[in-house]
């Protein structure tokens, strides 16, 4: 940004020491340090704020095309859409709450219950104590 060279640093350097005296120099590069701090903080602030805008506005533009994508989707298959989605099936849903068969409203068989159903020789012996 600012090109400075060696040159001009001697030159300032010389300048500073005969405007402010070697006496006070320390002092007045030390005020001169706290506001170059200042200004990095503020600026490093600004930055991330105008940073932190702008991925707003990029989401913001992404899910205003994911709106679209998404209705144009729907249009193209509206049967995958629910048909009435003011009216869901509750015994479809209520059923598949609790791990329920919606058709018998009964949860399903475990393969060793039907086995065991079949062929009561087949259950498992209960262990003798």
């Amino acid at each position: 940004m600012f090109d400075i060279g060696w040159d001009e640093m001697l030159l300032t350097a010389i300048v500073a020491i005969v405007v402010i005296g070697p006496k006070d120099l320390p002092r007045a590069l030390r005020t001169a340090g706290r506001w170059i701090g200042k200004v990095r903080r503020v600026s490093g602030h600004f930055r991330s704020g105008i940073e932190s805008m702008i991925r707003e506005a990029e989401l913001e533009e992404m899910e205003k095309q994911w709106r679209e994508q998404n209705a144009a989707i729907m249009a193209q298959n509206p049967a995958a859409a629910d048909p009435d989605p003011a009216h869901p099936n509750p015994a479809s849903a209520e059923a598949a709450l609790v791990g329920q068969d919606p058709g018998t409203g009964t949860p399903p068989a475990a393969p060793q219950d039907v086995a065991a159903a079949a062929d009561p020789a087949a259950a498992p012996a209960a262990p003798k104590v």
